[in-house]
């Protein structure tokens, strides 16, 4: 067993950010799902999705403020970068699906979609789990798990979506639309493993 020994304490204060961040991502990833599955008041549901992406703004920023003033970091320091931008992007991610349901007159929501939320969602809660994992850095394995489970399924799922989308079942300019949308959600669902590999490489550098 590898013992490590700091002569200055760490600012711990980033393990609450990352959590808070994490939680922000779940957060957003429900409120995302209930416009999936109800158009009604889409306005409304939309600026709930906008103030979790202005929300992972200010936790990205006050992350990486606090990382140019720390002398002592938890672990490395480009570490810390990438994982607060891909905090930073999952939600802009999810704000970019909301944008395009909002924008582009959807009147029947596609079926696939539904099941692309509803992993989005169950990605979103494994990422909490995993983030509270971090400072300790035990216990990581099954979150990473699950989450590298439930994105395969989304790529199952996205690709499910183009074979409905190109069988003629829709109008061209429907197919347009569609794809853009399951598009956008699919990069979602990719981000979320992202952080997961970021985590992943952190424990391992210091396992």
């Amino acid at each position: 067993m590898r013992l490590r020994f700091r002569l200055l304490p760490s600012d711990d204060r980033f393990f609450a950010l990352f959590n808070q961040s994490a939680m922000n991502t779940a957060e957003c990833a429900r409120r995302l799902s209930d416009m999936v599955k109800d158009f009604e008041d889409l306005d409304t549901k939309h600026n709930l999705v906008v103030d979790c992406e202005r929300r992972g703004d200010q936790l990205t920023t006050e992350i990486l403020q606090r990382l140019d003033s720390t002398f002592v970091t938890p672990f490395d320091r480009e570490d810390i970068h990438a994982l607060a931008e891909e905090l930073d992007d999952v939600v802009d991610d999810m704000l970019a699906v909301s944008d395009l349901l909002r924008l582009l007159s959807i009147e029947a929501i596609l079926p696939e979609l539904e099941e692309q939320a509803d992993l989005l969602v169950q990605m979103g809660d494994q990422t909490v789990g995993l983030m509270g994992r971090l400072q300790s850095m035990r216990g990581t394995g099954p979150f990473l798990k699950a989450i590298d489970q439930l994105e395969t399924e989304g790529d199952a799922v996205y690709h499910r979506s183009l074979g409905r989308l190109f069988s003629g079942e829709y109008e061209a300019l429907e197919v347009l639309k569609w794809k853009d949308i399951v598009q956008a959600m699919e990069a979602a669902l990719n981000t979320v493993e992202n952080i997961s590999d970021v985590v992943e490489s952190i424990v391992l550098k210091h396992a």
